[in-house]
């Protein structure tokens, strides 16, 4: 699990909007000239499939597909010409190491009491104005923003990776995010807010639109069905994208937001919301982690792709990204509250700019920056803490695998 305090190595040698499955992009156009379906076709490859013993099939097993079976060392993560459909013999273990250790991190927002939090959001006094504007906020970005993130991974990703270990964990990341946007949901209809505000926030507050708006055009050129890898130029796109979402969405984007949560629960407020966070933030981390470790391993397969005008293309990315979440701190949070304001973030922003970058192989952006919040160290590496709300263990398991002591 990523702390703070871990020792970096990086692996050597980016019309009118409507909501579409990438989120606000231009509306397309629909063509109504489509050809005739070939029902000959279709009735004979129907036949084929009710009747498997229409094909040729040999009785022993032939040299040509002996020489099918998978060798580890000739795949790769990405343009392997393996069969994607055999798991086995493992390449990338470090990508079946994380598949199942979200699969024993599994949860459910149903399965924490919102009891608390329902009594202080409709208590007058119970919270705060600027605490309220704080809650609805984060609410309104991340309600989207992992809709996004499957989006991307289910629609893009999946289908231009090549390695079924990664494709594996994959799946499971895609889950997770269905999982989170679950969560925030159920928390949005615990407190009985205006879901079509929250929902639609991603359009009407500026704050949020922009870091959404920034992240879509990443979406949409990997969900492009005439987009394919193979290329110098096309594996770039690809590896480009793989770090905004690695470093600067799921590393970054939702770092405001869980701060702001979870020190709402250090006092006491809001503390099924600020559990909810908790799990989700371990989650993001080790999505963030496989998704470094995705892009070090490309990086060490495809050494070409990592120029020196590709690096620096990725560090005016983080820059910009370090502006707009910075921003989103400032709209957030107008005044104090909680002991916090929006000037600490720009250090605490540039500080773990300065962790992606490293863990990257890029030098680092912003010299002699500290963590302001040495407290969230502990969110994130959650291996031998107990949860500070204890209300549940921590590394909660399913089955007959949970142990509570």
């Amino acid at each position: 699990m990523l702390s703070w305090d871990d020792e970096i190595a990086p692996t050597a040698p980016v019309g009118q909007a409507t909501v579409g499955t990438s989120g606000l992009r231009p509306t397309p156009q629909t063509n109504f000239d489509l050809p005739e379906p070939r029902l000959q076709t279709q009735a004979i490859d129907l036949n084929v499939a009710l009747n498997p013993a229409l094909l040729t099939k040999p009785s022993v097993v032939t040299p040509e597909l002996a020489a099918k079976r998978v060798n580890a060392a000739d795949k790769r993560i990405i343009n392997g010409q393996t069969d994607v459909n055999q798991l086995v013999p493992f390449k990338y273990k470090w990508a079946w190491d994380k598949y199942l250790a979200g699969c024993a991190n599994h949860w459910m927002p149903q399965e924490i009491n919102m009891q608390r939090d329902i009594e202080l959001w409709k208590n007058p006094n119970g919270l705060s104005e600027d605490e309220r504007r704080l809650v609805k906020r984060n609410l309104g970005f991340f309600v989207t923003a992992d809709s996004l993130a499957a989006n991307n991974i289910v629609l893009g990703t999946y289908r231009h990776i090549t390695a079924p270990e990664c494709r594996q964990y994959l799946l499971r990341q895609a889950f997770e995010e269905a999982i989170h946007t679950h969560a925030y949901q159920y928390i949005v209809e615990s407190l009985g807010l205006d879901e079509a505000e929250i929902f639609n926030a991603y359009n009407e507050v500026e704050s949020i639109r922009d870091k959404d708006q920034f992240l879509i055009p990443f979406i949409d050129v990997l969900t492009d069905p005439a987009f394919k890898t193979g290329t110098t130029e096309a594996d770039q796109t690809l590896l480009r994208s793989l770090i905004v979402f690695a470093c600067l969405m799921e590393g970054l984007f939702f770092y405001v937001g869980f701060t702001q949560i979870l020190a709402l629960g250090r006092q006491n407020k809001m503390m099924g919301a600020a559990e909810q966070y908790q799990y989700i933030l371990r989650d993001e981390s080790m999505h963030c982690n496989f998704g470094i470790d995705l892009i070090n391993t490309i990086k060490m397969e495809n050494p070409h792709l990592w120029t020196a005008a590709f690096r620096d293309e990725i560090k005016s990315l983080f820059l910009r990204a370090v502006e707009l979440e910075y921003r989103y701190a400032e709209d957030t949070m107008p005044r104090g509250v909680l002991g916090l304001n929006a000037p600490m973030f720009k250090g605490y922003l540039r500080f773990i700019a300065n962790r992606r970058a490293q863990q990257i192989g890029l030098d680092t952006l912003f010299p002699q920056e500290e963590n302001p919040f040495p407290w969230m160290s502990e969110m994130i590496d959650l291996k031998k803490e107990r949860n500070f709300f204890e209300t549940r263990v921590i590394e909660y398991q399913t089955g007959g695998a949970l142990n509570w002591e």
